[in-house]
């Protein structure tokens, strides 16, 4: 409990696969899906994680079939449920291009960024209609607008710069990556952010995911030298002396 990871990103893979393998629709793996997102924040929040950033939606997911796409929007205005938040004391927050999103999402959506704004006790970021390319060219597009207005100097840009005009300004990078449902791949997400972010890849399905496979990806997390770029022996260094400090 003295090393936990500040902020956890992850993809939750392998609801139709589920569903498969239990003889049910795809529906039913969204859904099932979808009460485990609830049940690993609500995990992560009593594990003290401060924030919790998951891959609900990609840019690329509206190529699927019409009758998924209103499958899972319909599951997503049903499932934001304002109270789950508020019980929790999680705030509730969403990266992506969300003007894609159907009206009554959004309006659901907007109710629960603003009632939640005052939470305190954990942070569920959710990526709706999100791509890290999308990101990345609607950033670079901020910062060319900034320079050409004058306010922004071609030398001044640097990575703050960059970090500043993402969609996840308001968030530390991930410290750790879960990715569920055996896929070795980051598909488009939090590129930019996860430069120095650990990895964990488990073959367990979303729906099946629960708080002792959370425990496991943390701990296996522990186990791990972070060095940012640093040799070990800087590392221990490093350490010592914010321990020093913090005596």
């Amino acid at each position: 409990m003295t090393r936990l990871p500040q902020h956890i990103a992850i993809i939750m893979d392998g609801n139709g696969r589920w569903a498969k393998l239990h003889g049910k629709k795809r529906s039913d793996g969204h859904f099932a899906g979808a009460q485990a997102l609830f049940d690993t924040m609500v995990a992560a929040c009593n594990l003290g994680i401060k924030y919790t950033t998951v891959y609900a939606f990609s840019t690329e997911n509206w190529n699927r079939p019409d009758e998924e796409v209103e499958g899972l929007m319909s599951l997503l205005f049903a499932k934001l449920d304002i109270n789950v938040f508020m019980d929790n004391d999680v705030r509730f927050c969403v990266i992506g291009n969300t003007s894609r999103l159907p009206q009554d999402v959004q309006e659901r959506m907007n109710y629960c960024l603003e009632q939640s704004a005052n939470n305190k006790r954990g942070t569920l970021t959710v990526a709706l209609s999100y791509s890290s390319k999308w990101e990345i060219i609607e950033a670079t597009k901020k910062i060319a607008r900034r320079v050409k207005e004058g306010t922004l100097r071609v030398e001044d840009i640097d990575d703050k710069t960059i970090d500043a005009s993402l969609n996840t300004s308001f968030l530390p990078d991930p410290d750790l990556l879960i990715r569920t449902g055996g896929e070795l791949r980051l598909s488009n997400y939090l590129l930019w952010q996860c430069a120095y972010t650990e990895l964990y890849f488990c073959d367990t399905f979303w729906p099946d995911f629960n708080e002792e496979e959370l425990c496991k990806a943390i701990y296996d997390y522990q186990q791990r030298e972070r060095r940012f770029g640093k040799t070990s022996e800087q590392v221990t260094v490093d350490a010592g002396q914010q321990d020093s400090k913090q005596e």
